[in-house]
């Protein structure tokens, strides 16, 4: 029954996250964590899983036109190999969680903030501070084993470089890059994968379809930030409960 409840919880990220641009790696490892799962396994899953959902959410959200590929290289060229870096190293399962909670209190940041971000014009990105943030982001993704968008999103939006829906779909090829290089940088450490992972990966798959249908056609800007504000909710969950 747990490994039900976790695959439903695993469905209901996917669908959430996917539906803002984002695959749902923080809600995963939330997820995982409660259910008890070994740190050394979490890392892995949730980048497995990431690349699935953020492959299925950046093929929608460019169908539809929200993409920027002139945003979306700045970051990702710094970020895939510092991303490999970070996913290369394994930490104690102790220092995991900390660095984790940590990550997932800038989430909870970001719910106070990033829905009152108010419509502004587009401003011009600058290349030096998007490749120093690309790298940073990227580094931090593949250590952890998220694929960088809860760190991306607010940052376009703050500085007024995209609109909601073009930085969810920036944000959604940014995570899948970084957790393709997260996932092989890790895969000298991996040990193993739970057995139940194909159940996991058709819950994330049928959830990822129906929130990147949702997000990148039908939920206007208002809609899309208040999806966010409860992805961070669920994100937290594991710094509140864990």
């Amino acid at each position: 029954m747990e490994i039900e409840i976790l695959t439903g919880l695993i469905f209901f990220v996917a669908l959430l996250y996917s539906s803002v641009g984002h695959a749902g790696a923080s809600g995963y490892l939330a997820a995982m964590a409660l259910a008890g799962i070994a740190p050394e396994v979490m890392k892995p899953t949730a980048l497995t899983l990431n690349i699935l959902v953020a492959g299925i959410a950046t093929v929608q959200f460019y169908r539809a036109g929200c993409f920027s590929w002139s945003l979306f290289w700045p970051f990702a060229l710094t970020s895939i190999p510092f991303a490999f870096m970070g996913g290369f190293i394994t930490l104690d399962a102790t220092i995991y969680k900390q660095v984790l909670g940590l990550v997932l209190l800038f989430v909870a940041y970001r719910l106070f903030s990033s829905t009152a971000i108010t419509p502004s014009p587009k401003k011009a990105i600058s290349l030096q501070i998007a490749l120093v943030c690309g790298a940073g982001i990227g580094f931090l993704s593949g250590l952890i084993g998220v694929g960088g968008g809860i760190f991306l999103s607010p940052l376009l939006l703050f500085m007024g470089w995209a609109g909601v829906k073009d930085q969810a779909g920036v944000a959604a090829a940014f995570i899948l890059v970084n957790s393709l290089a997260g996932f092989f940088g890790h895969l000298i450490a991996l040990k193993s994968l739970p057995s139940v992972l194909p159940y996991w990966i058709i819950a994330a798959v049928i959830g990822g379809i129906i929130g990147a249908r949702l997000g990148s056609r039908r939920l206007g800007n208002l809609a899309l930030r208040r999806v966010l504000a409860v992805v961070l909710v669920v994100a937290v969950l594991k710094l509140l409960l864990v």
